[in-house]
């Protein structure tokens, strides 16, 4: 075997393993109904690879190198209005990632709105001509999108055995949408599908709004960019004040730049880093004795 070879094989043995599409059980969402399939492609707009029309919630997990687990795991919810996924960049990247550092990663395919063949194109150009209409069908999704990530929490704390977790370390990250998710999650979550602990990103707070922190609320990292164009940084700081007030365990990363969506791409920012910063405030909340 030559050298360059070798390295390789050392690459692929050190990376960390993917499993397939491990389907979650839901309920029929009543008045929604969806037509095909998913659909799987590069988002020019957004410049990144996205899933749409999601009927029927999945999850793929990433796992880290045999001998190297924390014994944690994060379900990781991409954003994308409810109309797509941000698959890559808020999804399998950040999964990646979390694997590379311990954390054993799922990345949840939670139900969306129906769309066609293009659903960014579909929110882009319905966010600008009819955005009462597009919030309209996003509040019809959401309590599905929430059901889904309280399922994915439930499914990994019963498998906790299976993948070598500690069922009180067992968290759920979200961006934008998926930090709307991620509210739903923290708020409603009960017993099983109750998260040990939240990151939302950028979180929706328009479609999810900020209410006060629930009597057993986790230890959560709110993270965002003052400059964000969607104007979530209010939001963000009202969920972080809300637990502050209710004396739950909070910290918030503001950024001053960092605009919206930035996930794992590289801006030349010190937002580039937030998952740097997620593992530090992991060390001291989550990954403590």
């Amino acid at each position: 075997m030559n050298f360059l070879a070798g390295c390789a094989l050392l690459i692929l043995w050190q990376a960390p393993a993917q499993t397939d599409s491990i389907p979650l059980p839901f309920d029929p969402l009543a008045g929604v109904v969806w037509s095909g399939g998913e659909h799987h492609y590069y988002s020019p707009i957004w410049d990144t690879q996205v899933v749409t029309n999601v009927s029927r919630p999945s999850m793929e997990v990433f796992t880290p190198v045999a001998g190297t687990g924390n014994q944690a795991a994060v379900v990781v919810a991409p954003g994308g209005g409810l109309f797509g996924l941000s698959i890559e960049s808020e999804g399998k990247q950040v999964a990646r990632w979390l694997a590379q550092h311990g954390f054993t990663a799922f990345v949840l395919k939670y139900r969306l709105v129906p769309t066609g063949v293009d659903g960014v194109k579909e929110i882009m150009d319905l966010s600008q001509k009819d955005p009462g209409e597009m919030m309209a069908r996003v509040g019809k999704v959401l309590p599905a999108s929430v059901a889904d990530g309280l399922q994915a929490m439930a499914y990994v704390r019963a498998h906790a055995g299976t993948y070598g977790l500690d069922p009180d370390k067992i968290g759920f990250m979200g961006f934008s949408a998926g930090g709307a998710v991620t509210m739903g999650v923290g708020y409603q979550g009960q017993g099983d599908s109750a998260p040990d602990f939240l990151v939302p990103v950028y979180p929706w707070t328009d479609a999810y709004p900020v209410a006060p922190a629930p009597e057993g609320a986790p230890p959560m990292l709110v993270i965002c960019a003052s400059d964000d164009p969607l104007g979530l940084a209010a939001g963000s700081t009202r969920l972080y004040s809300a637990w502050l007030e209710a004396g739950k365990t909070a910290a918030l990363q503001m950024y001053s730049k960092g605009g919206h969506g930035f996930g794992m791409k590289p801006q030349g920012l010190p937002s580039d880093h937030w998952i740097e910063r997620f593992y530090d405030w992991a060390k001291v909340h989550i990954l403590v004795p």
